[in-house]
């Protein structure tokens, strides 16, 4: 794995809505070639971080960069570095599934040559080439998740953010989104991913942060916040 060059980096990180604070001074780097888990509960503040990263939501203070780009100076270049696969995908229900992923090469402005294969292997990869021709809003809720995470991917980002990834999934489809991250990061993507459920970080992730009350109080492998426990106990 590589391990040398971060791709994510958030510094200070504060986002405030009047007088509640949903994000409250965090920073955390993600390197080339890793997968980093973001646990905590719901209303922890893993989504508003997810939202600054991918340069939805302007920061009160405190700053990110993306594949090297500030996304506050750099926008168009730290988001054509990444992907993003949002908790609630908002797909174009009437277009099929291999005609939004033509959609996504042509926003890249991909080569028509390179995109028209890239759509093929990403229906084959996410087992979708059977329904490529079927409109998203047949699609079952697993069939939507992959086809989201096709159109994050289409453009082969550097960095790839997803909000609850397999919330919903049927054990056979999560176990083939885990499996995609996993050679993406081996091939040198940072991937950052949130979720509530321990076991899905534990199994996913080389890294978790837990976030609570939009404060970072652990950032490790598994095995430095087991130590970290046990010293705390």
């Amino acid at each position: 794995m590589n391990t040398l060059m971060p791709l994510i980096e958030t510094r200070s990180l504060v986002k405030r809505y009047g007088d509640k604070v949903a994000v409250n001074n965090v920073s955390f780097d993600v390197k080339a070639g890793e997968i980093f888990g973001f646990l905590g509960p719901n209303g922890a503040g893993k989504t508003t971080t997810i939202k600054i990263i991918v340069g939805l939501l302007r920061p009160t203070s405190g700053s990110v960069k993306v594949g090297g780009y500030d996304v506050q100076a750099q926008p168009m270049q730290a988001k054509a570095a990444s992907g993003y696969v949002p908790d609630t995908p908002n797909l174009y229900a009437k277009l099929t599934g291999r005609e939004l992923l033509r959609f996504v090469g042509d926003l890249y402005d991909l080569d028509r040559k390179l995109a028209t294969q890239r759509v093929d292997d990403l229906l084959r990869m996410f087992d979708l080439a059977g329904a490529a021709d079927d409109t998203i809003d047949s699609y079952s809720h697993g069939m939507q998740q992959k086809i989201a995470l096709a159109a994050a991917v289409m453009h082969d980002p550097k960095v790839l953010v997803l909000d609850e990834p397999t919330v919903g999934l049927d054990p056979k489809s999560a176990r083939l989104i885990k499996d995609i991250l996993r050679q993406m990061a081996e091939r040198g993507t940072a991937v950052f991913l949130s979720t509530h459920i321990l076991e899905i970080a534990e199994r996913m992730c080389d890294r978790i942060g837990i976030i609570n009350h939009g404060e970072l109080i652990a950032a490790g492998t598994m095995d430095e916040l087991r130590a970290l426990g046990k010293s705390g106990e």
